[in-house]
């Protein structure tokens, strides 16, 4: 339950993902085997943020041929993920390597893209022309398949990360969309990666509750304190610790 809390508060506080901020939290600080975190993570993620896709939904800030085009990439990249996983002694020191290397790859590139959002984006736009509907369509398909792989091995990537590439592909959508159909996506994406983790036996279930339990006030209570403090500042913090927890897991 306190890590459910500590992350409930920071989410709240900085709108950052849970999976960015839950997973390293159970494998580092809880000592949870890295391919139960991340099965647990992903059925928690996608417990959380349905509350957050209907709320969007209900203020109609989802673009749901942008959530179509996403998901057509993700699913089947998930699902293709989980198979070859399944191949593997996920409990083993092979398996945990694999969890724990994935999981610091994906914290750094969060990292970098929240110190450098604006910059990566003023730099694409200027030297990036806008591409056919037919391309866009293409493009939006293929990130939402990079996203299904770094999810399913993670637990990480579609808050922040999917985030940013739907800023670069389609500027022209206001943030309250870019945020509610980043959301939308990982709602089923999470799922299928939670279901197909279930499947694996990588779900603690006791753990899951307990996880669902503390963050509900966690969160309440981060969304009361995120105007006393700077959202720069905030970030910037964050940003250190994902890179610094990254390298610690990279280096195991």
């Amino acid at each position: 339950m306190l890590s459910g809390f500590v992350v409930g508060l920071l989410v709240g506080m900085t709108g950052v993902g849970g999976g960015s901020l839950m997973t390293p939290i159970l494998i580092l600080l809880f000592g949870v085997a890295p391919a139960n975190a991340v099965g647990t993570d992903l059925l928690y993620a996608c417990l959380t943020k349905s509350v957050g896709v209907t709320i969007h939904g209900l203020n109609r800030t989802v673009d749901w041929r942008v959530v179509m085009r996403l998901s057509l990439g993700s699913i089947p990249a998930s699902v293709v993920t989980i198979l070859l996983l399944g191949l593997l002694d996920l409990h083993g020191a092979g398996g945990n390597s694999l969890f724990s290397r994935a999981l610091g790859c994906a914290l750094l590139l969060t990292a970098v893209v929240l110190i450098f959002r604006r910059q990566f984006v003023a730099l694409y736009s200027r030297h990036v022309p806008r591409p056919s509907e037919r391309r866009l369509r293409g493009l939006t398909i293929l990130v939402g398949a990079v996203l299904g792989v770094l999810v399913s091995v993670s637990s990480v990537g579609a808050g922040a990360l999917g985030a940013t590439a739907l800023i670069l592909l389609y500027p022209e959508l206001p943030a309250s969309k870019i945020a509610g159909s980043d959301i939308a996506h990982a709602v089923p994406l999470t799922l299928v990666a939670g279901l197909g983790h279930a499947l694996l036996g990588t779900i603690d279930y006791v753990l899951l509750v307990s996880l669902l339990v503390g963050s509900m006030p966690g969160i309440i209570v981060g969304s009361q304190l995120v105007t006393r403090i700077p959202e720069r500042v905030l970030r910037i913090l964050l940003a250190a610790v994902l890179a610094l927890v990254a390298l610690r897991l990279v280096a195991v």
